[in-house]
This record gives C-alpha cells, sequence and structure tokens, in this order.
C-alpha cells in the first residue's frame, strides 16, 4: 500500500490536477494496472486525503474546541494542549518526510515559503485548515530540518472567536471576583495596561474581555502581528502586519501600523504584542492623549516587566532612561497572567511608579493585588490612580 500511495502521489504532483477525491480515484486505479479492489482505492483515498486535505491526522484535534495548541516533534510525534498543558496526541506523523510535507503544504496555503532557501515560516492559515473546528483561523510555525536538529517541527495554535468576557473568566476561575471587580474599574478609569506572562498563559484572552468591557462608545484601534484579538465591543478597527515577499518588499511592521493607528482617530491603542522595537511607538502613543491603551508582553513576573521593556528598547534605540520615563508617564498597571495544573489564572496585578531611592529614577511595578493573599499594603498607590480619574475604589464599598 505504500508503494502504491508513493506512485500515486507521484502520478499527482506530475499532473498538477486538483487533487479531488475523483482525480484520486483513477490515479489510483492507473497506478495499479487497473486491478485494485474498491477496499484498496478507499484505503488509498484515506491515506492521501489526509496528506493532500487540511490538516490530515491533526485535523481532529484542531476541531476539538478545547485545543488551543498542536504542537509535531522531531519523528513525528504529536502533542495537544486542551487547556490543561501538552499531553500525548492519540495520533502520530509516520515519518519526517511526512511532516515535511505537511509543514511544505500549511505553508502554501499561508502564503508563505518553506524549503531549504527558507527553513522556518510563520504564517496564518485563514478559517484553519480544512474549516476545522469553525475557528477562527490557526497560526502556524514551522523550521525545516536539519534547523530543527531532530526533525522539522511544527506548531499550530488555534486562535478561535473572543468567548469570554469578565464574567465568565471569573465563573471559569482565571480571575478571582475582587480581581474582576478591580479590572472593571481600570477599565472605567481608562489607565493605561500590560498583560504579562509567558506563552500560552491566556494574555491574550484577558485583553479581549478587557476591551470587552469598554464604554461601547468608544473607538478601539488594535494593531497586531497576526490577528488574534477580537473582542466583543462595536468600536473596533483591526491592523494586522504582513511580512516581506520572497523578493524582500510588500512588508508592512507594527511601527507602521502604530503611526498609522494614531491618525485613525483612535479613543484607545492597543497592540496584541510587544516583541521588539515597536514598543518604543507604544509608549510614545499611550502619551499622546490617548489614555487606556494596551499590550501584552512575555515576562515571568509582574517585577521583571520593567526589565523585559528595557531590552525591547534597546532594539528600537532607545536609552535605558528614556525608556523609563516614558513608560513611567504612559503605562499605570501591569497584570500578569500564569498557566498552572488547573488552567491559566491572573496571578498578580502590579502598579508602575518611580523609586527614586538610590541612583537614577527608575519605574518599578508594586504588586498591590495576588492571587490567593489578596490586597498588598501597596493598594494605596492605586486607589490614588482610580481617585484621580474619578473612579470609585472596588474596596472602598466593602
Amino acid at each position: 500500500m505504500t508503494t502504491l500511495v508513493d506512485r500515486v502521489r507521484t502520478r499527482l504532483a506530475e499532473d498538477g490536477h486538483e487533487p479531488t477525491p475523483a482525480a484520486v480515484a483513477d490515479a489510483v486505479r492507473a497506478e495499479s494496472g487497473g486491478v485494485a479492489s474498491d477496499l484498496d482505492v478507499l484505503a488509498a483515498l484515506r491515506v492521501l486525503r489526509e496528506e493532500l486535505v487540511g490538516a490530515g491526522p491533526l485535523d481532529p484535534l484542531l476541531r476539538d474546541p478545547r485545543t488551543t495548541d498542536v504542537l509535531v516533534s522531531g519523528g513525528g510525534i504529536v502533542r495537544v494542549d486542551r487547556g490543561a498543558g501538552l499531553e500525548p496526541a492519540p495520533v502520530r506523523l509516520p515519518d519526517e518526510s511526512a511532516v515535511r510535507r505537511l509543514a511544505q503544504r500549511l505553508a502554501l496555503a499561508a502564503g508563505r515559503r518553506l524549503d531549504d532557501a527558507s527553513p522556518y515560516v510563520d504564517g496564518w492559515l485563514a478559517g484553519g485548515p480544512g474549516g476545522s473546528g469553525g475557528s477562527r483561523g490557526v497560526r502556524l510555525h514551522a523550521v525545516l530540518a536539519p534547523v530543527a536538529v531532530d526533525g522539522t517541527c511544527l506548531s499550530l495554535r488555534v486562535l478561535r472567536p473572543a468567548a469570554h468576557d469578565l464574567g465568565s473568566l471569573t465563573r471559569l476561575g482565571t480571575l478571582e471576583p475582587a480581581a474582576e471587580q478591580l479590572l472593571r474599574a481600570v477599565v472605567a478609569a481608562r489607565l493605561a495596561v500590560l498583560v504579562s506572562g509567558g506563552t500560552g498563559s491566556g494574555k491574550t484572552t484577558l485583553l479581549a474581555a478587557l476591551l470587552g468591557a469598554v464604554d461601547p462608545a468608544e473607538r478601539i484601534l488594535t494593531v497586531e502581528d497576526a490577528q488574534e484579538l477580537q473582542p466583543r465591543h462595536p468600536q473596533v478597527v483591526r491592523l494586522v502586519a504582513r511580512p516581506a515577499n520572497i523578493e524582500g518588499a510588500g512588508g508592512v511592521s507594527l511601527r507602521d501600523l502604530l503611526r498609522q493607528a494614531l491618525r485613525m482617530r483612535p479613543d484607545r491603542v492597543v497592540v496584541g504584542e510587544v516583541r521588539g522595537g515597536e514598543v518604543c511607538d507604544l509608549l510614545s502613543a499611550l502619551n499622546t492623549g490617548h489614555d487606556g491603551g494596551a499590550g501584552t508582553v512575555h515576562a515571568n513576573s509582574v517585577r521583571e516587566v520593567p526589565a523585559r521593556l528595557e531590552a525591547l528598547a534597546a532594539l528600537g534605540g532607545m536609552e535605558r532612561a528614556a525608556l523609563h520615563s516614558q513608560l513611567a508617564a504612559a503605562v499605570q498597571v501591569v497584570l500578569h497572567m500564569r498557566r498552572t495544573p488547573r488552567g491559566r489564572v491572573l496571578e498578580a496585578v502590579g502598579v508602575l511608579g518611580r523609586q527614586t531611592s538610590a541612583g537614577p529614577a527608575e519605574v518599578v511595578v508594586r504588586p498591590v493585588w495576588e492571587r490567593g493573599r489578596g490586597w498588598t499594603a501597596d493598594r494605596d498607590h492605586l486607589d490614588r490612580l482610580l481617585a484621580e480619574r474619578g473612579v470609585p475604589a472596588p474596596w472602598s464599598a466593602s
């Protein structure tokens, strides 16, 4: 059967025809000399469909509404994340060549090049491969061997429409009731927010829920590297960056889009994820009178956000002192997400402020609320921020 499938695959590639079921069946019969049984034809059709349509054997995983990530590592081993961390999947790709073919086909579907001259790709599969699961799409990342030493690696992240508001996140256990009240006050006060955390910790989910709580009369401009944010809000304008083509032309960066967003009469400017020098433009935008902006950033803890932003700002040519000056004026609150064995949770809420006890004034983050501990002694810093914006502190009524 393997030999027959290989011959059929070669025939289809040489013919260049659309691999419809009829075309595949004709190719199977032609390569078998017309003596293939109906069972042989059906078996070959099943194997080839997995290779030629959608994400093949990964499709059932992507259709599962619980799935957030599907990862294929060297040797065809598949793992899936259904919200509680990675676990072995009930499928496996047969060999390295199968993983490579699947990665290259998905890259082509995303309009990207993936070969020995361009051995890695980051792309977007609109609507999901094969229409999987009704998702908005799947974010694709792949690295070919031998750059990936142990074999081609494929990462698929399922991006679904925003399904949670702050209330539903509280019911799920992501937020504690006191944290939900605090976040609603932060949104109402139009405080600028950074959501920090590790990969897959729920940063985008929380940010979308926050934006859903914004006054419907306000206009939100989102700028993203990949189209992930889709908040439940009537006035959202989404801008998505575009990589350069094979010739190196046509690219549109986050920094370009941030400049355009400021000309589009935004009430709030949001960056899906700050990954590099665009942090300089984000801080500049938040310092131009656009209160209530937001973004996400990778960081290990709420206290380490300033250090992380220092590193990113250096990529944009901003000096350390300038970064701290801009940050102190632009951002007021940091929300830190963490993935736990029981799911994703809001770990801490911090307020930014100046630390002047020694040396130049630098920005530090003071935790004002922590999961499991509640309010800290620094809560008065947040109390003053809310009072300045005319918003009652949620704890004042308790």
